[in-house]
Order: structure tokens, then sequence, then C-alpha cells
């Protein structure tokens, strides 16, 4: 039996799962999602689960919860919670697990909340069900539960509407509703996966203590290894509807043993990698309709032997609570694990110093109206003076929380958006001059890659047309052959065949969509591409794919990117300079290693602090930001930061402080230097 099947302290588990195997029938014929799960979760323990899309771990989740889709169905094993068994209730019995004994938070609180109900509203539903509050107590109760998740003025909060949430508050909301039952269980799928470091940071904290104060178990399902560093106490690594891997966290961060774990961890992007490509797993995960024979692994890993697609691989003990599915390890168990042995040698971009891209003093404010005349009452000031500069050659990252105007400022640079006040030079041509078919001649200079190719991507067009729609609109190439051969070309660029052009967006996997909307970016022959938090979706051998193919693209034709990211990981990997950005403005700016490795203002500083890492945090000596981000709105007087800045003076308040020089290359906007200053 699978050491999952035992707990953490050999005492009685809150859930006990044995043999479970579901089933999904589709147009593709049945697919084994779930195939012979077992593990136990005890009081207070938290175990993780991760492992790439696809591979099931949702399912699991679905099916302990029995809310599988309607051509889903449970096949085989067993559930239960404090030794009640769950496959065979009613379902109206099991109307009084969910909540109460099981409760979840679910991928994506912006879809999982009801738009036409106030968050109290949503809260009472569960304390209506599940306990005898009524009235006032119940409002009370929504609002202690909103207080206890760290919402400000929960009392006036509880009535607002989902919409009126940033993306951190409505998953606080969620914990709120996943709480309200005081559950046995909490199941978290991915609870912190579009979440903002810093407000990343706040939730795993949040949860962690919850869990110290109620004795709350967690089943983690997450693909952030970083998260599970932090979180968990036991870790399973999931392939294909079955766990191949379990252990205790610290045992499987320093030794993992089934070549995908080392294949995942070998995929992370981090500053030690940033002059090699990422190691990439070859292949896609097997199709759960047809699983090959043998190990489901075998197609994709560096030590297969014929042994591997003959049978599958039963457990073998590797020490105290760790297990692998591997005939390799059964006679030769890995060492420690070093991060970088998979990494494959790749010449680092050359910098060119030549200045391609000079944004000064960009502002970006839209107008506030109300009354019937609706007249202008305000400014919300998304960008508010901010000045970069990117190079021919160079990677320029862009950082900060949601809704500190980042992505305003790439669409305002590319003319999306047009700029209230400032200059954006590109090649010496200021663009926010130009008009009509003077702005239209240049569009071919520069592109965008959005974060979701599946929205950016036109369901109804094939992928030829995608690619080719930007080339006749610009007219960057002659005739219909022209093109043509230019679509196979970048497909070939972004590792895709030619054989793809006739199929829509809908038959490819998100890796795959990222770079058809890659390959159109590259379309008509930019300079410049803006890559809007392009790989924050993605699993990590996904990106590891998208940042070798970005990194190779700079190499091979010279690119310069502006990369907005929240992902501190991948800015270290990619970029050569970071600009830190905070409530529309930049707070300090310089290369990668100045950055990131002295940090000088109090927000870089915290946003560091906030990382959750499997090894050491950087910046873990200082401390953590606490609250939410000002509206733009209604910015705070003088520096904007000091409400949450845990060295703020009584100057602060007086005005917004300007920029200081530390270096030729490192400038911050903060009193705490004002003695440097040249």
């Amino acid at each position: 039996m699978s050491y999952a099947a035992g707990t953490a302290d050999g005492g009685e588990p809150v859930l006990s799962v044995e043999h479970l195997a579901t089933e999904l029938e589709g147009s593709a014929g049945t697919l084994h999602a779930v195939d012979g799960v077992d593990l136990r979760i005890a009081r207070g323990e938290t175990f993780a689960i991760v492992g790439e899309s696809g591979c099931g771990k949702s399912m699991t989740a679905l099916s302990i919860l029995r809310l599988l889709p309607e051509a889903g169905h449970i096949v085989a094993g067993s559930v239960s919670v404090n030794g009640t068994e769950l496959l065979s209730l009613p379902e109206a019995a099991m109307r009084n697990v969910r909540g109460r004994r099981i409760a979840m938070i679910f991928q994506e609180p912006a879809t999982s909340l009801n738009p036409v109900l106030t968050i109290g509203r949503q809260i009472a539903e569960v304390l209506q069900r599940h306990t005898q509050l009524r009235g006032a107590a119940m409002r009370a109760r929504a609002i202690e539960l909103l207080d206890a998740v760290g919402i400000p003025d929960a009392a006036m909060r509880v009535d607002d509407y989902p919409f009126r949430l940033s993306g951190g508050m409505k998953q606080r909301a969620m914990i709120a509703i996943a709480l309200a039952g005081e559950p046995d269980l909490l199941i978290a799928d991915e609870p912190t996966t579009a979440l903002d470091v810093t407000i990343q940071a706040q939730v795993l904290e949040l949860l962690r203590e919850l869990q110290r104060k109620n004795g709350m178990s967690i089943l983690l399902i997450t693909h952030d290894l970083g998260v599970v560093a932090h979180m968990a106490h036991r870790v399973a690594v999931m392939y294909c509807g079955r766990f191949v891997e379990i252990a205790p966290r610290d045992e499987f961060f320093r030794a993992p043993q089934h070549p995908y774990t080392r294949k995942l961890f070998d995929a992370l992007p981090d500053a030690g990698k940033r002059g090699t490509e990422l190691s990439v797993m070859r292949g896609q995960v097997p199709s759960l309709a047809a699983a090959p024979p043998g190990c489901a692994f075998a197609d994709r890993c560096d030590f297969v032997m014929p042994r591997c697609t003959e049978a599958s691989p039963d457990w073998t003990p590797l020490g105290a609570a760790h297990e692998v599915r591997c005939f390799l390890r059964a006679t030769q168990p890995a060492g420690p694990f070093d991060a970088g042995s998979g990494a494959q040698s790749a010449a680092a971009p050359q910098g060119v110093s030549a200045e391609l891209l000079k944004v000064r003093s960009l502002r970006v404010h839209f107008p506030i109206r109300k009354g019937l005349l609706m007249r202008t009452v305000g400014w919300v000031k998304a960008v508010d003076g901010v000045s970069l500069d990117v190079r021919t050659g160079r990677t320029l990252a862009l950082v900060g929380e949601s809704g500190c105007g980042k992505t305003t400022v790439g669409k305002s640079i590319l003319q999306l958006i047009r700029p209230s006040a400032g200059e954006v030079g590109f090649d010496g041509v200021d663009l926010t001059r130009l008009r009509g078919a003077a702005l239209r001649r240049r569009r071919a200079d520069f592109q965008i890659i959005f974060q979701d190719p599946y929205a950016s991507l036109n369901p109804r067009m094939r992928v030829t047309d995608i690619l080719t729609e930007g080339m006749a609109a610009l007219g960057t190439e002659a005739g219909s052959a022209a093109m043509s051969r230019r679509a196979d070309e970048l497909l070939a660029h972004v590792g895709l065949s030619a054989e793809v052009k006739e199929r829509y967006p809908h038959e490819f996997s998100g890796g795959q969509r990222q770079r058809i909307a890659i390959a159109r970016a590259l379309a008509v022959r930019p300079r410049l591409i803006i890559c809007d938090e392009p790989t924050s979706a993605l699993d990590v051998s996904v990106q590891a794919q998208i940042l070798n193919l970005l990194k190779g693209l700079q190499r091979e034709f010279g690119l310069s990117y502006l990369f907005i990211t929240h992902n501190i990981a991948v800015v270290e990997y990619l970029a050569h300079e970071v600009a830190v950005m905070y409530l529309g403005r930049i707070v300090e700016r310089g290369t990668v290693d100045e950055v990131l490795r002295t940090p000088r203002h109090p927000y870089t500083q915290a946003l560091l602090a906030s990382l959750p890492r499997g090894d050491v945090e950087v910046g873990a000596e200082f401390p953590r930001l606490e609250g939410e981000l000002p509206s733009p709105a209604d910015p705070p007087r003088g520096c904007h930061f000091h409400p949450r800045c845990p060295q703020a003076m009584a100057e602060c308040k007086l005005g917004y402080p300007d920029a200081i020089r530390l270096s030729e290359s490192h400038e911050v906007s903060c009193l705490l230097y004002r003695a440097q200053k040249r």
C-alpha cells in the first residue's frame, strides 16, 4: 500500500481515499481521469498534489466532493471523511457534507462567485445550510468571517457585489465562504495562481494561521513548487491520473526521485540559469483516453528501459514515507538534486547599446463621470509620470501588483490607449504625435503578446488566417504566396509543424496557443514586443518552452521585450533590467542584479520578501507587505506607498520623492536615500 494511505503522524485520518477511479465519457472515448488514487490526510496536515495540467489533479478533488461533470462518474474506490463513506451517500446527504465537513476554494474566484449576490448573501447561504444562525446573528457572523480573512472595512464590504472587489479580495471572500461551515477539510485548487506575490503571501499566511487555529486539514492542488515549499507537509506528484511519487516536503525538495519530478524542477527559471536554456520535457501528457501500456511517462523519460513500456511500475519505498513508481529507482535511487543539472548550455543574448524605446513622463488619466450630464468629477490616474528605456536586443521587466498600471503602460506605448501626456520615443520618433496613416506605417515595428492566448485568438479563424491577417493589413509581404511561406516559417520558428495551419485555436493546448500568439506577433517583423504576463497561467514545463522560445528569438532577431509580469523568477531568468511600478509610478529601476539582489525601495523589498521559495526566501529579512493597493482615483498624498510602508516618515506625506540615482543604472524614488542624491 502507498505511503499516501498513511498520515503524517500515524493518527486517524480526516480524509481517506482508497483506489479511487473516475472516468469521463467524451467524443474520443472513455477518459481515465483518475486511475487508482490512494491518500490519507491527518488533522492539521497539508497534503499537496502537483503536476501538469491534464494530469487529473482537479478531477481528484471533484471526485472527492462528488461534483463531477455530467459525463463523469466514479467507477471504483472509496472516499471517507472521519469514517463516513461518501460514495454511498444519497445526494441529499452529500449537501450536508459539502461546506460543513469538506469545503473547496476554486481556482478562479471571479467565475466562482455569484455576480448577482452580495458577498454577505453568499456567506449567509452556507450559514443557513449548516448552522442555526439567522437574521442579525448571521450577518454578524458573515462580517466576522470577512474580518478574519483580512478584508478591510468588513462591515461595509459585506454588502458589496463581487465586481467591486480586487482579485486578492475576491479570493479572500472565497476563503470566507469556504470557512463559514467550519469544515474539517479544505480543498484549495490553485488558490493563488492568478494573484500577485504580495497577495499570494497574505492568502497563504491566512490559510496557515486558520489551520493552526482550527486544526483544519488542507488538500492543496498547485503547480507552483514555491507554494508547496511554503505550505505542505507531504507532497504527491501526479501524472496521467496516478500518483508517481509521494514524499515528506523536505525530502521531496532535497532529493526528488521520479524522472518526471526532476524534470519539473529543471524547468523552473531562476538567475542561475540565465545563460542557459531551461530543460524542457519532450512531448505532452498522454491522452487519458488511450494511456500507453507500461509507465505513462516512458515516452518522455530520459532513462526509459524496455521494461518501462511493457509493465506499469509498482511503488518502491525509498525511506521514511518516501516512495516512487519507477523501475530505475528500484535499483538506483537518485541523490540530492542540483536544479541546474538538466540545463543545456546556450549563449547569453548579446546586449546592444542602441536605444530603441524612450518613454518620458507618460500619463494616462481616465475621467470619472457622474450625473445625468456625465460631467467629469475626477480622474483615475492609471499611469502618472512613467519614464523608462528599452535598448535594442534587451529585455526590460515591468513588475508590480495588479492594478498598478503595468498593462496600461504597455498599451499606451503601442498607442492602443492614447496617453494623456508625455512622450513615447520609438527609434527617435514620438509616437504620441502620429495619427492615421503615419501611425499605421509604424505598427509593424511593435507588437503585443497577451496574457490569455485563448481569449486573444479569434476562435473562428484558422491558424493560417490568424498569422496572415497582420501581414495583409500592414502590407509586410507581397502576395498570398509570400504570406503563406512566411506563415510556414513562423510556425517553424515557434516549434510547430506547418500542418497545423488549417486548425482552429480550440484544437491546441495552452502552450501551443501561446506559441501561435507569439508567431502572430512576429508575423510583421517587429523590433519591439510587449509581453503582458505571457506565462502566468502556464505549467512550469510549458512556461520553460515559452521562455526558451522568447530567448532564442531575441538572440536570432535582436528583438527587444518589455516584459510585464509578477513572476520574479521569470524576471531573474529572462530580463536584463527591471522597473518596479506602484500605483502608476516607477519607484525603482536598475539592472536585474541591482534591483533583485540589493533592493532599496521598501516596496521592492516587500515584493521580494513575499516570494515563496523552495530553498531560500530572497529578501526574507524584509517585512512582508500588508494591506491593499490604494485606488488610483484617490492616491495618497505625498509618496503613494507611505500608508503601507514600515519605514514611513512624516515627510513622506508632504510630497512625492524625486528619483535618486544610486549608480549609473540604479534609481530609486524614496526619501530614505536623499543623502545619496547626485
